[in-house]
């Protein structure tokens, strides 16, 4: 069994190619997903050590990302990181997911590849 992710993403065809760039990079397995805020959040504290990574998107079913953020922060075990996969992606609210802890943010319309070589990075054993 690989990497656990934990997608948080309301597209089932964005998490389909995710879940299968996950795979295809090695070593890591989506075990689960939400498509809202509530549910993600509702996820993350029944599985405290179900998961390596969270992928969250920003605009959701209902809800944000950002109380996925705000959520998790406090709550991550050592090695646990969140990333940030949106189509809006500006500066203003990438400072804003950095400052709520999230470990790095990509845009989706031009940083996927990059969001899976730094998945693929971080969760190296020894990382």
């Amino acid at each position: 069994m690989g990497q656990k992710v934990f997608l948080v993403e309301d597209s089932a065809t964005v998490r389909m190619a995710l879940t299968l760039g996950l795979a295809d990079a090695g070593a890591m397995e989506v075990v689960d997903f939400a498509e809202t805020e509530r549910g993600a959040v509702a996820w993350l504290n029944e599985n405290p050590s179900g998961w390596m990574l969270a992928i969250v998107d920003m605009f959701l079913k209902e809800g944000t990302g950002l109380g996925v953020l705000a959520a998790c922060r406090d709550s991550r075990q050592p090695g646990q990181r969140v990333v940030v996969l949106t189509s809006h992606a500006t500066s203003d609210l990438r400072e804003r997911c950095l400052r709520l802890g999230a470990n790095a943010f990509f845009d989706k319309a031009s940083e996927t590849e990059a969001l899976i070589a730094y998945c693929v990075q971080e969760l190296q054993p020894g990382s």
